[in-house]
């Protein structure tokens, strides 16, 4: 199982990015798909997830600036980070979910200069 994660960059204060994750998985429709990211502290933190039926929930730090959604005919989940803040730096992660297990993928990078 992979899970890529694609889009980061450095982007100034109120720009925007669309992260991507591209997952190497069969039946993906049935995971729930989840946006993490980790500060350079270490801190990790979740940010958004959207079910397998679609229903999306976010973090109270980015809801209103972020929408996740999914894509299950290209097995790809996104994040669409609007209005971005210098304390929205991190690593991020996705991840697929169901109830028997988690993976986890390799994050990138976003920088959001001040």
């Amino acid at each position: 199982v992979q899970l890529q994660a694609s889009g980061g960059g450095l982007v100034q204060a109120g720009g925007s990015l669309r992260l991507s994750c591209a997952a190497s998985l069969m039946l993906f429709g049935i995971y729930h798909m989840g946006w993490y990211r980790q500060t350079l502290g270490g801190e990790r933190e979740w940010v958004a997830t959207i079910s397998n039926v679609h229903l999306p929930k976010y973090a109270d730090s980015v809801r209103g600036r972020f929408t996740v959604s999914r894509d299950n005919e290209k097995n790809t989940a996104y994040l669409q980070m609007n209005s971005l803040k210098p304390e929205d730096t991190a690593v991020y992660f996705c991840t697929a979910r169901t109830p028997q297990k988690t993976y986890w993928g390799q994050g990138t990078l976003v920088t959001v200069s001040s």
